[in-house]
């Protein structure tokens, strides 16, 4: 291997373990407000890719129906769950503030139709199509929950997955789609060539962990976020809404989710299942992180992007088996140095 080799191995990886870095944080997020261990994370990478490329394409993405549905059922369960306190004015509340955003962006996307547009347009459309669906798996299958255990929330989160799953190979097909790149061109340092698509995942990436510190440092909602991670009771006392902090916190992971699947369409073809895998090694960085630190979890992100990187080149037909393979050791290494531990129902 030359130094040529090594540099461009050493640029994929970097550049894929800026998306898992993401959706890591996004990992980490929602399990220091909910507690819930979120596997259906990769869901929003595969949906947020395939609807923008849907967009670019000039299609009505198959998301916007989908979004109906779930804003349809979160409203039921809002609906059932005030069932004791009913109330006609807080019941038409509830009914408007639910079904405003899906009508809203299924109006959008009707009118915009098939006219070309900028690239920027369809982005953010998509994550207005991808993100409110976070808050509404939160307040139908997590929010009624919210006092279980982990391991209950655990299988909840098992279960939404193979739901996500089985509801993106109905409205999406088989078939997989890719887009173009967001940016054309690159630019050459020394024997490396830098692809406008990797300068903007780069960005992108940085932008993005800009904004969460500026959110969760500067901002009354990023603090209460905060606060509902260290102490849920506490918060409780203080007058933060546990249950709107979590909407947030999906709401947060959606968006990641959405920008994640935006960044990774164009360098290779989606299908309905294909955020499984990308939102797995998300995962591995947050376990390695130990769902707790978001500086770890991204150090963790980039080995993982590297190594896989490294893996595909050397041996191919085994990279995912040696990505997974990272976590092992360090499983083992916590299971040492935690000690004896109580179940949580004792």
């Amino acid at each position: 291997m030359d130094s040529t080799i090594l540099l461009f191995l050493l640029q994929d990886g970097v550049t894929n373990g800026a998306v898992y870095a993401l959706l890591g944080f996004a990992l980490v997020l929602v399990f220091t407000v909910t507690r819930v261990i979120f596997i259906p994370q990769g869901e929003f990478v595969a949906f947020g890719g395939l609807t923008y490329a849907a967009l670019r394409a000039g299609k009505i993405p198959s998301t916007v129906p989908l979004l109906m549905i779930l804003a349809g059922v979160a409203l039921l369960a809002g609906l059932w769950a005030r069932r004791r306190t009913w109330s006609n004015a807080a019941a038409a509340k509830d009914v408007a503030l639910t079904l405003a955003m899906p009508v809203l962006v299924w109006l959008i996307t009707r009118a915009l139709g098939s006219a070309s547009r900028p690239a920027a347009v369809d982005v953010l459309l998509t994550i207005a199509i991808v993100a409110p669906m976070g808050p509404y798996l939160y307040r139908f299958a997590f929010e009624p929950l919210a006092e279980a255990s982990v391991l209950t929330l655990f299988i909840a989160a098992v279960a939404v997955h193979l739901g996500m799953t089985a509801m993106g190979l109905a409205f999406f097909g088989a078939e997989g789609l890719r887009a173009p790149p967001l940016i054309d061109g690159g630019i050459t340092v020394g024997p490396l060539l830098v692809t406008g698509q990797s300068i903007a995942v780069y960005v992108t990436v940085l932008v993005l962990i800009i904004a969460l510190w500026l959110l969760f440092g500067y901002t009354l909602p990023g603090k209460a976020l905060r606060a509902t991670a260290i102490n849920r009771a506490g918060a409780n006392l203080v007058g933060i809404s546990t249950a709107m902090a979590g909407r947030v916190a999906y709401g947060l992971a959606a968006i990641i989710g959405a920008i994640s699947g935006i960044l990774i369409v164009p360098t290779t073809t989606l299908y309905y299942d294909s955020g499984f895998l990308v939102g797995m090694k998300g995962f591995v960085a947050a376990i390695v992180g130990g769902l707790a630190s978001y500086p770890l979890t991204g150090l963790a992100a980039i080995a993982i992007g590297t190594a896989e990187a490294f893996s595909a080149f050397h041996a191919s037909a085994y990279k995912e088996v040696i990505v997974f393979a990272l976590v092992m050791p360090v499983l083992l290494l916590r299971s040492l140095g935690a000690g004896q531990s109580h179940d949580e129902e004792e």
